[in-house]
């Protein structure tokens, strides 16, 4: 793997059950949402649905699993949400699902309908390699707010993502910052797919080859490759 991605042993023992597949992606063309990811993102809205049968997310076991983790290390699931589970909501709702961008969309898409938590991030932004770990509580996370730049502190022993230059997703999956988010003109990109028991890693295996084959339509050419899950 070009990126280095390591998870702490805190994190281990806090959550035995996560793994993790990632997605290695180059040469990639971003740009606008479009009537195919829209398409895509209303199909997995009704994916979501038949999945449920008549369910609240919060109520499905994988939900329920990062409810219990979020709990553990300080968070209040109901206020922060794991990025699925705020997801699925959205497009059970009358609003639907955003549409963002290009890639943004095929991998929320990947996320709804198969309730996996999935993230993106813009290789060429972060800085160093990427490491899950519980945090001191003195790491930057830069974000925006109210149009301006803002620095926040993660919770002591909250669970992050990082890099060399800060924090660049708090609460392990809730809110990712500006800086190595996919925009229109990223061409590179690390999409990781995460788990917890109960959830067979066979299905996140699944959703991981679904979202290749999805970047290799969208974007034909591009190199792209599966890891195995870790």
């Amino acid at each position: 793997m070009t990126l280095t991605l390591t998870v702490s042993d805190e994190v281990r023992a806090l959550a035995p059950g996560f793994t993790h597949v990632a997605i290695e992606a180059y040469g990639l063309v971003n740009g606008p949402s479009t009537e195919g990811t829209s398409v895509l993102l209303d199909d997995a809205a009704r994916r979501l649905a038949v999945r449920l049968d008549g369910r609240a997310p919060h109520e499905d076991p994988h939900m329920a699993a990062w409810r219990e983790v979020y709990t553990a290390f300080g968070s209040k699931p109901s206020r922060t949400r794991n990025s699925a589970e705020a997801l699925a909501r959205r497009a059970l709702s009358d609003a639907g699902l955003p549409r963002i961008n290009v890639l943004v969309d095929v991998y929320n898409a990947i996320s709804v309908a198969h309730l996996i938590p999935v993230g993106g991030e813009d290789v060429d932004q972060v800085r160093g390699g990427m490491r899950l770990v519980r945090a001191t509580g003195e790491e930057d996370f830069v974000t925006v707010a109210g149009g301006e730049e803002s620095v926040e502190h993660p919770d002591a022993g909250e669970v992050v993502w990082r890099d060399e230059a800060g924090v660049t997703c708090r609460r392990w999956n809730w809110r990712q910052g500006p800086r190595t988010r996919l925009t229109e003109e990223s061409t590179s990109a690390i999409f990781l797919l995460e788990g917890l028991a109960p959830m067979p890693v066979a299905d996140i295996e699944r959703a991981g080859a679904e979202l290749a084959e999805l970047l290799e339509k969208f974007s034909p050419g591009a190199r792209i490759t599966v890891h195995a899950p870790v």
